[in-house]
């Protein structure tokens, strides 16, 4: 039997009312959290990647990538800039010839999301702790390898997606210090080298050294950016720093990150120690 129109058009409208109820649910059901890769934790914690989750109160995810407010990252580190940095190493540093400001620029092309964040002091305070980092973990780019990184190869067995290959060690190299083969192999995937084979491109080669570098931040600490500068201490060093007996370091990074907020015109806000 054929449905009147008035009764279709009943039909139509309640199944279109049930879709946008759908619709509407959706992130809902992702309460406290626990969001996809491009999602943001709102803060009454449910995922999703309109304005109203990655705005006020966001709480992880993808906060400030979805944002995409930023300053050009060349803007505020300037040749003058990064040579300041590299300036205060000594002169027989392995570094201060290898990190150079273009291999650096090279590395935030392929990672262009870096410095983006809800607003553009967000973006100065994200640069600001990218080099803080970097300073302490370098020493102002004095080194590429880890000091005595020879001693231990940083093979975790039970990562058997990530196999160590024999001869090869993953101790920390580069601007940010890449270690473990959990970290190596989808560096290598990302950036474009044989993580596990040939993990000492990462010291070998200054574009390589950044573009990982850059896909690490990206990956374990671009993320927690909104919690404050401690929380991007915890990212990187976790309890090895975090644990409450390593003050000094947590505090040295927090004074190179207040400097360069200085350096860059923006407050560095609250949380700035683990």
């Amino acid at each position: 039997m054929t449905n009147s129109p008035m009764a279709m058009l009943t039909t139509f409208l309640a199944l279109g009312l049930a879709a946008l109820l759908l619709s509407a649910a959706g992130p809902a059901e992702a309460q406290n959290c626990g969001c996809r890769s491009n999602e943001c934790c709102s803060q009454d914690g449910y995922c999703g990647t309109s304005s109203a989750y990655f705005g006020k109160g966001c709480q992880a995810g993808a906060c400030s990538v979805i944002g995409g407010i930023g300053v050009p990252v060349e803007s505020l580190v300037t040749t003058a800039f990064f040579n300041g940095v590299k300036s205060q190493a000594g002169n027989g540093c392995a570094g201060k010839s290898f990190c150079t400001r273009q291999s650096f620029l090279d590395g935030v092309r392929a990672n262009p999301n870096f410095g983006k964040g809800r607003s553009k002091d967000d973006s100065r305070r994200e640069i600001a702790a990218f080099f803080a980092h970097v300073t302490y973990d370098t020493r102002h780019f004095c080194y590429i390898e880890e000091i005595n990184g020879t001693s231990e190869d940083y093979c975790d067995e039970r990562e058997t997606e990530w196999p160590c290959y024999a001869g090869k060690a993953y101790y920390g190299r580069g601007p940010l210090q890449l270690s473990w083969n959990y970290n190596y192999r989808p560096a290598g995937i990302s950036v474009g080298f044989d993580g596990l084979r040939n993990p000492q491109k990462v010291a070998q080669d200054p574009v390589v050294a950044f573009k990982a570098a850059l896909w690490f931040w990206m990956n374990n600490v671009h993320p927690v950016l909104p919690q404050g500068f401690g929380a991007t201490t915890m990212a990187i060093r976790g309890l090895n720093e975090c644990d409450g007996e390593n003050s000094a370091a947590v505090n040295a990074r927090a004074s190179y990150y207040k400097d360069y907020c200085k350096k860059f015109g923006v407050d560095p806000g609250n949380n700035l120690t683990c």
